[in-house]
């Protein structure tokens, strides 16, 4: 056992915990859904979001509607992530109905929301 100048002995460092590792960096990329459950402290679980294609999205009129993405237009903590078609919180990407902003974290939280920015002009 080690000591120090002092005398007193030295103790070793604790290994970490799997709860204490850090998890891996999940970056939402748009296509074909893939989900996949984690356990979590505690025993609980959480859903990752690894691609999707669809948005919970919140219209002016205050409505939830279900709506396809076609692409991503810009990320502004990183303008690499949208060349690559990936989506993170704050994302603009265009959908169905027009432009809108992604308003939570959907590698954490399973599923993608956003509300509408910009609406698409329906000629009549």
């Amino acid at each position: 056992m080690a000591r120090k100048p002092s005398g007193g002995k030295l103790k070793k460092e604790k290994k970490r915990r799997k709860a204490q590792r850090r998890g891996k960096p999940r970056k939402v990329k748009l296509g074909k859904e893939i989900k996949k459950t984690l356990k979590t402290l505690g025993g609980n679980k959480k859903q990752v979001l690894f691609a999707s294609d669809k948005i919970h999205l919140i219209t002016k009129d205050r409505k939830t509607k279900v709506v396809k993405i076609k692409n991503v237009l810009e990320v502004p903590s990183n303008r690499f992530l949208a060349r690559a078609n990936m989506m993170t919180r704050g994302a603009i990407v265009e959908t169905e109905l027009g432009k809108a902003k992604i308003t939570n974290r959907p590698s954490q939280e399973g599923n993608i929301q956003g509300i509408l920015v910009e609406e698409k002009s329906v000629k009549k």
